[in-house]
């Protein structure tokens, strides 16, 4: 029931991110500075998406004799191109957010993790095309490639698509503009980790 919960609320923020992108509208900026991603799988998604309208003239032809078959798999390819689109969506509607404090990174609708800036120990733009699963990383590729590597002094919670929790030090990730990204993080990391801590409260 939980898993069915989750799979329907990721639909649906899928759907929304549609919406969003029609009307040039982004999520979660507020304040803070939007840095993109999904530049580097806009012609893989386009091809999927292409995949599926060939696939359903095809199917629609071969099973032209089956009527009610004919129309289970239309709703099928319908459903699969939405979920293309809306993943492409998603990704340009919610980019990685520079804000006050903490560096939001994300991926479509089902990866949204908040970093503290006082807990990046080192920040670097570094172009990696491999990933090997290790405890403790995260890797967040896009078009199978990551362009920035934190390193972090603690860990800090991140929770897979079904809820599971992962204590990670090291994340790895894409950004269209990594220099520029790269550029506003490292003043902003300084900045939160000299920042003075505030006083405690005096008995009066």
């Amino acid at each position: 029931m939980r898993t069915a919960l989750l799979l329907l609320r990721h639909e649906v923020r899928l759907v929304a991110g549609i919406w969003l992108w029609a009307i040039r509208r982004r999520h979660g900026i507020g304040d803070g500075t939007g840095f993109g991603y999904a530049r580097g799988q806009g012609t893989m998604m386009l091809g999927f998406g292409f995949v599926i309208v060939i696939e359903s003239i095809m199917m629609s032809v071969l099973l032209r004799n089956y009527p009610a078959v004919q129309r289970g798999w239309f709703m099928v390819d319908i459903y699969t191109l939405v979920i293309i689109i809306g993943m492409h969506a998603a990704s340009v509607v919610r980019p990685h957010v520079l804000d006050a404090g903490f560096l939001r990174i994300r991926r479509a609708a089902h990866v949204d993790l908040r970093i503290p800036l006082e807990k990046i120990a080192h920040v670097r733009r570094e172009l990696r095309t491999t990933h090997e699963r290790a405890d403790g990383e995260l890797n967040l590729p896009i078009g199978a490639q990551t362009t920035v590597t934190l390193e972090l002094a603690e860990p800090v919670a991140h929770f897979t698509f079904l809820g599971r929790r992962r204590d990670v030090r090291l994340v790895r990730f894409h950004a269209d503009e990594s220099d520029s990204l790269v550029q506003a993080l490292v003043p902003a990391v300084k900045q939160a980790r000299t920042a003075p801590s505030a006083l405690p409260d005096l008995p009066v």
